[in-house]
């Protein structure tokens, strides 16, 4: 087995900013001298590499090519930090020891894999593979909203699983289901990100209520944030504006992370 450590980022619902986290998390990540890889295993709705700045042109090889067995795993890694001085936020990973394994964005490839599925001992395979070639600290895995047998898989095989739900009954609900299998496949290392909480509430009262309720921590509190929206996915926003406040609370979450031995 590899040293570096799995971390999931999963959110039982969709539009809870999970890419966005994971990229951002990543990001902050390697800033900190670590050697990070993420996976974009939302192969159904893949976006992460518009976080990156890459178009699909660019991308080369992608994780349905290994899935599909046409490439290795190690070929579908692009190295960010050779390829980040396009913009402002992105241009700090400039030399940094991160890569991405995108997925495919081509639609008739992305509905060849809800057609046909894909073996997801492969993939698991895959995961450990590039921990090994690349040495890498962090493996970050941005998983597939819900829960399927893929994104189970994810689950299981994590070192730290961060779980992202916003202050709402739908995302308390399926948070709590998604905590429940966490721990039956005993997680060492469970930890809750709240995103999009309104402002007008206490962030110390949010983080108090759902550690409460979930009896997890809960390593940051994100709010809802029109800046972050108005950015629109065109650059890394921690990176770009690094003393606004959802920076800072996702640097928080960065930490939390970083302090896992």
């Amino acid at each position: 087995m590899a040293n570096g450590k799995i971390v999931s980022i999963h959110s039982f619902r969709g539009g809870t900013g999970k890419s966005n986290t994971t990229a951002n998390l990543a990001a902050q990540a390697a800033l900190a001298g670590k050697r990070v890889g993420i996976v974009d295993t939302d192969i159904q709705s893949p976006g992460i590499h518009v976080l990156f700045g890459l178009d699909e042109t660019k991308m080369g090889k992608t994780l349905n090519d290994f899935l599909h067995g046409k490439c290795t795993i190690r070929e579908v890694a692009l190295n960010i930090g050779e390829k980040a001085s396009d913009s402002e936020g992105r241009a700090k990973l400039a030399g940094k020891d991160i890569w991405l394994l995108p997925s495919s964005i081509r639609g008739r490839e992305i509905s060849q894999i809800i057609r046909e599925g894909y073996d997801v001992n492969r993939l698991n395979e895959g995961f450990q593979t590039i921990l090994k070639e690349l040495n890498l600290d962090y493996l970050f895995i941005d998983t597939h909203p819900g829960l399927n047998e893929e994104t189970l898989l994810s689950i299981a095989i994590s070192d730290i699983l961060i779980i992202i739900l916003r202050p709402d009954n739908q995302d308390f609900q399926g948070t709590a289901v998604t905590v429940d299998i966490a721990r039956s496949l005993d997680i060492p290392n469970l930890i809750l990100m709240v995103n999009k909480a309104l402002p007008k509430y206490d962030p110390a009262d949010i983080k108090k209520t759902i550690e409460a309720t979930f009896n997890a921590p809960v390593a940051g509190v994100l709010p809802l944030s029109f800046d972050l929206a108005d950015n629109a996915s065109k650059d890394l926003f921690s990176l770009r504006f690094p003393d606004h406040e959802w920076s800072k609370a996702l640097c928080g979450v960065a930490d939390a992370i970083l302090a896992v031995k």
